[in-house]
Parts: C-alpha cells; structure tokens; sequence
C-alpha cells in the first residue's frame, strides 16, 4: 500500500472513532490529527475539509468496489452498494446525518450517476428520456437507502433489495396494466 492510503487511512480510522463518541459538528480537523498522531499539513495536503474525507471513505468503502464487467444485471450491482453500507453500518447511519454543502447525502447523488445509468441499461422505455430516467431513478433509489441507513438497517441487504426488486416489479405490472385498459 502507498504510503498516501497509509495516511488517508489512518485519517479514515481516526474520524470515523470520533464520530462513535461526538457529533460530526463538534469534529475538527485537528481532533482528527491529534487522534492519529499526524499534522494539519498532512491532511490538507490529501483532503480539503472533513466532509472530503467523509466521501473519500464512501468512495473507497463502496464504489471502488463496484466492477461494473463482473456484473451481469443492474440489482447485483445495488444489491453490492448495500452490502458495503450493511458492513459499516455505524459510520453510514451517521453520514449520512451530515447535512450541508460536500456532505456525503450531495457526493453520493454525484457518484450514483452512472451506477444509475447501469441499472436502467437496456431498458426499453428510456429513449430520449435518458437524463430524466437516471436522475429520477437514482434519486428515488438513493433517498430509499438513506432511509433504511437512518432507520437503523434493521433489515439485511438481502431483505431490503427484495422490497425495492418488489415495489419496483409492482410498479410496472400496474404501468403496464393500466396501459392495457387504454
């Protein structure tokens, strides 16, 4: 490992210790490199705030997880998100809390662009709706795992992805149904 992710880590390692014992607003920069054993230069010189270590760890913890090749279908690549936000659990349900501007809520809506846009292709009702379908869907999909984040996952990635793979499937059937009657 690179001497950079050492120190990002040990960064990483020693924010999400503080945000276990004190609200992230209390958290400064310094708290974080007191906790660590390092200087305030060290971490400007990898991250610009707290909130860009916040979505370092998101990126690093969940998406650059993600290969897209090794997927054959859209819901194995969300049912994957959430197994990465099951296994930090604690981190997540309280980063997501963050409010404001760079917080993790504002980064993920960014990187769930093209994890969207993954998921819908092939879908046969995007034509030039394209932008609208991924904005919508990504939108509805990340608000739903804030929710179940903030409620405290009490249900498995597994038990969760069959409630959104159900509601989505019934949501067409009806679409669909409803079309038919025209």
């Amino acid at each position: 490992m690179a001497d950079s992710n050492i120190t990002k880590n040990a960064l990483a390692t020693s924010l999400k210790k503080l945000m276990r014992e004190k609200p992230f607003e209390k958290i400064s920069v310094s708290d974080i490199c007191d906790d660590c054993g390092m200087n305030r230069k060290s971490f400007y010189y990898h991250f610009k705030d707290k909130y860009d270590l916040v979505n370092w760890i998101f990126y690093v913890g969940c998406i650059g997880k993600l290969n897209f090749s090794a997927y054959e279908r859209g819901w194995d690549v969300m049912y994957d998100l959430c197994k990465s936000f099951y296994a930090d659990r604690e981190f997540y349900s309280t980063a997501f809390q963050i409010d404001g501007q760079n917080s993790l809520r504002e980064y993920a809506l960014e990187t769930f662009e093209p994890i969207t846009r993954y998921f819908l292709q092939g879908s046969k009702v995007i034509g030039d709706d394209e932008e609208f379908f991924v904005t919508f869907f990504g939108d509805a999909f990340l608000s739903a795992i804030m929710r179940w984040v903030k409620e405290g996952m009490n249900l498995t990635p597994d038990q969760f992805m069959e409630k959104i793979h159900k509601l989505t499937l019934g949501l067409a059937e009806k679409v669909i149904e409803d079309e038919n009657i025209n």
